[in-house]
């Protein structure tokens, strides 16, 4: 059964989300699981929706976040230059299309060269309002960078739709108080107030004083 929401602004992950980059980040972060004698599942478990230094963090809690921090610019580096497998979730560009005369903003745990990168990689348009990883000082499920879209964009958090596909990127929009609907396998039983495959089962249509999502 169809489900309808009305929102005045529309808040998107990235990766997962709008772009399908899960070759190149599992690949990459494979490697640094190897290099650290890590399990690759546990690794995996973690680092979707998160900053690089927060995984890391959570994935060897004790070393020093000075050598993550480091270690996560080195790895948003190769990032950034192996776009290899990078490509839109399908109904991407459709959904960006249609919120053209919407309030929208990117909110990605990726900093802005990546973003780009990715966004740039995967032919997708990107939205002039972004709020990457150096506008927030803390990496999403903290719900910081879905309040500072919100804000940028003049909206209340409570009037915004949020698109996620991860564990902490659904935290983090639920936090803030948005209305969120999962994209992908990895959003079911999140908390979601709706889950689609992809986009291309999301229409978008401008009503008055806002957007209309209809999903299913």
């Amino acid at each position: 059964m169809p489900q309808t929401f009305t929102a005045r602004a529309v808040l998107l992950d990235m990766d997962g989300t709008l772009v399908d980059s899960t070759a190149v980040v599992e690949r990459l972060w494979l490697e640094w699981a190897a290099e650290h004698g890590l399990d690759d599942d546990r690794v995996l478990s973690v680092i979707h929706g998160r900053q690089g230094h927060e995984s890391m963090a959570i994935l060897l809690p004790d070393r020093d976040p000075a050598i993550n921090r480091a270690e996560n610019a080195r790895m948003l580096t190769a990032e950034g230059v192996d776009t290899e497998g990078v490509v839109a979730v399908p109904g991407a560009s459709t959904l960006l299309d249609a919120l053209l005369s919407t309030p929208h903003a990117l909110v990605t745990s990726a900093d802005e060269r990546l973003a780009t990168a990715r966004m740039d990689a995967a032919a997708l348009r990107v939205p002039e309002v972004r709020v990457t990883a150096e506008h927030v000082s803390r990496s999403k499920p903290d719900p910081e960078g879905f309040v500072r879209g919100a804000e940028i964009l003049g909206v209340a958090p409570q009037d915004c739709i949020a698109f996620e596909d991860s564990g902490a990127g659904i935290a983090a929009a639920l936090a803030a108080g948005t209305t969120v609907i999962g994209v992908g396998e990895r959003a079911r039983g999140l908390g979601a107030a709706a889950v689609v495959a992809d986009l291309t089962e999301v229409r978008a249509r401008r009503v008055d004083g806002g957007i209309e999502i209809s999903v299913g």
